[in-house]
């Protein structure tokens, strides 16, 4: 995995996951395929494989560009901004 600058900027520890779901989703009763954490706030989002993409909007209305998975055994973290796997 490649750094971004972004990553340094992360606050550590990783901030507590504000919530077990995409709250979005679930007032919009949708359903999210996966969920992402924001490793900025703790936003919890649905994946860009669902159907409102929540996670990517969240990055784009809020700056935070890095989020990781949220799925157990997953720890993979993406940048929005960088466009790439950190």
């Amino acid at each position: 995995m490649s750094e971004c600058l972004h990553v340094s900027e992360l606050p550590r520890p990783e901030p507590t996951p504000l919530s077990s779901t995409c709250l979005e989703c679930r007032d919009a009763g949708a359903h999210p395929v996966q969920l992402r954490l924001c490793l900025t706030c703790g936003h919890v989002g649905c994946c860009d494989s669902s159907p409102l993409r929540h996670a990517t909007g969240h990055a784009r209305e809020s700056g935070h560009p890095v989020m990781r998975s949220f799925e157990r055994g997953e720890s993979w973290r993406w940048c929005y901004e960088d466009g790439s796997i950190v």
